[in-house]
């Protein structure tokens, strides 16, 4: 596999160069920038696999860095924040980071988020068969990653969006608890106070009302249970 490159967005200058230095020792090519304005000067020779983006940044920050990324495509973004508190947290979710670690961060758990996030955003299939899924007037293909039909040629979803479309088309009409959710698009045990799946599952309606009015209503609340998508889903 050819070296994946991380992109590091972070004011403190020793932060970006340990995380640099411990990336590189991991197999990783790494692009530093300090702000988001040498992020850009960045981003016209190099186009990253990921960006750990750092929420504090002078100037420009990180949420509007953020929020201004995701709307020119799906680059993985992994946001680092001094700030714990479930709201920030939330938000840099609701605006498309596809994961979240506060600082102060143990590198190792920082490199298996990194690896998560590139193996959700990571498009080759391994089945020698295209797996193409059909709901209401919409297609997802679950090997190419990719959501069309409907109002739009293309549906833009995240990484974790389309993790969590995934997970609904492969168990329809069937409760999924968060927990559940959570593990399966997360990789990791789910903590019962993290209500990431529900800003996640609040985007992924939204989404899927622009493109299909009716797929939005597939995905129902279960009051103290967790989600229920009653679509019908068939193969393409």
């Amino acid at each position: 596999m050819p070296e994946r490159t991380i992109m590091i967005v972070e004011d403190d200058r020793e932060i970006r160069s340990l995380l640099a230095d411990f990336l590189t020792r991991e197999g990783y090519a790494t692009v530093c920038a300090e702000d988001g304005a040498e992020m850009d000067r960045a981003l016209i020779n190099t186009r990253p696999d990921l960006i750990v983006l750092d929420l504090m940044l002078p100037g420009e920050d990180g949420l509007s860095i953020c929020r201004r990324l995701r709307a020119q495509g799906g680059l993985p973004i992994l946001m680092l924040t001094a700030k714990a508190d479930d709201v920030d947290r939330i938000v840099g979710l609701e605006i498309g980071a596809d994961d979240y670690l506060p600082k102060p961060f143990n590198p190792r758990e920082l490199l298996a988020r990194i690896r998560a996030v590139l193996r959700r955003s990571d498009g080759n299939g391994t089945s020698s068969t295209s797996r193409r899924l059909a709901f209401g007037a919409l297609v997802a293909d679950l090997d190419g990653r990719s959501l069309a039909g409907g109002n739009a040629s293309a549906v833009e979803l995240t990484s974790a969006e389309f993790d969590l479309l995934a997970c609904f088309l492969q168990r329809p009409k069937r409760v999924l608890s968060r927990d559940q959710l959570l593990d399966w698009t997360r990789g990791r045990t789910a903590d019962p106070f993290d209500r990431t799946i529900d800003v996640s599952v609040s985007r992924l309606r939204k989404k899927l009302a622009a493109a299909d009015p009716q797929a939005a209503i597939s995905i129902k609340t279960v009051r103290n249970g967790g989600y229920l998508f009653v679509a019908d889903v068939h193969s393409v």
